[in-house]
């Protein structure tokens, strides 16, 4: 079935509360994680048109963990980041919400993209445990704030 995703609304609150409601409908009959990835980064891509939107998830490779690149939209990613590093490794290890407002001060910064800005890093959890990070750039600075962080956490939850 095909689903149209429809937002009128203009400010960025009105948006992620238009969103929202298609996101639960969209995910909530879908037991697969990753085509739920796959939906998600691409109503959030498309709604915000924000520079990168995606997934990277937390796989095992015999005795080390990376984030290991998921479903995404905008251009070509990092494959493969180890825990701790760049934004995404730090939201893993430390299992809370990265808002980045210039991506250049950020220590230890992984530039996959020099036309990246600004990130918001937010953790998937599973109980204590983070299973995945869901990764948002801009090509500009200081677009994430705290109602991103509310609303992209409030997404996260789905999984």
């Amino acid at each position: 079935m095909e689903r149209e995703i429809i937002i009128t609304a203009t400010g960025k609150a009105e948006k992620y509360a238009e969103l929202w409601p298609q996101v639960v409908a969209v995910t909530g009959g879908e037991s697969d994680p990753i085509a739920n990835m796959a939906n998600v980064a691409a109503m959030l891509h498309s709604t915000f048109g924000f520079w990168w939107t995606g997934f990277y998830r937390v796989v095992r490779d015999g005795e080390q963990e990376e984030l290991v690149l998921g479903p995404f939209q905008g251009p070509i990613a990092c494959t493969r980041i180890r825990k701790g590093r760049g934004v995404c490794g730090t939201a893993w290890a430390e299992a809370r919400t990265q808002v980045v407002p210039d991506v250049e001060l950020f220590p230890g910064h992984i530039a996959c993209s020099s036309a990246s800005r600004s990130e918001i890093v937010v953790p998937i959890l599973h109980g204590e445990q983070v299973v995945a990070v869901l990764d948002i750039d801009s090509a500009q600075l200081n677009t994430f704030d705290e109602t991103d962080r509310q609303w992209l956490e409030r997404i996260a939850g789905l999984f």
